[in-house]
């Protein structure tokens, strides 16, 4: 199976295992702290003071955090350069909603300029209804099926050999 099959069949199954939350209860799925695991050098643990600490972004009314630079941070392992070729990324919210990046996609063409994980939106933290840390590509042309409310984690897996 070819990566783009693999991660388009990744895509579908993280999208349709996915119900709508309860809105009128969001403080249940809120998340303070966001984990980058998996294929890297250094796992990660990060609140939003943390998030504090990297370069921030500001995009479309939102202020945070490029993915990119969380992974710069993690160090993504690969033995051989085209071990990237083949590393998928995962963010995952409480709520179970999970969406999928290419490490090309983050790395090597502008949507990895604009992939935020965000913790303020119009100068606020962000209200129950999407967590205190968010995920949102925002050079998608449908920005809504990459946006992910309460993130909890990122993992970085190798997808084939």
């Amino acid at each position: 199976m070819s990566i783009r099959k693999l991660l388009i069949a990744l895509t579908l199954s993280a999208s349709t295992a996915w119900a709508h939350p309860d809105l009128n209860n969001a403080s249940k799925y809120v998340t303070t702290e966001l984990s980058v695991t998996g294929a890297v050098e250094h796992p990660l643990k990060l609140d939003v003071n943390d998030l504090r600490q990297f370069p921030l972004e500001q995009q479309q009314n939102r202020n945070g955090v490029t993915l990119r630079a969380l992974l710069d941070r993690a160090k993504v392992i690969s033995s051989n350069h085209n071990d990237v070729k083949k590393m998928a990324i995962i963010a995952t919210a409480s709520d179970g909603y999970a969406v999928v990046y290419s490490w090309s996609e983050i790395f090597n063409s502008p949507i990895g300029e604009s992939v935020l994980i965000f913790f303020e939106k119009d100068g606020k933290a962000l209200a129950d209804d999407e967590g205190r840390i968010a995920m949102i590509s925002t050079k998608d042309l449908r920005t809504g099926p990459r946006h992910v409310r309460w993130l909890k984690s990122i993992e970085i897996r190798k997808i084939v050999d």
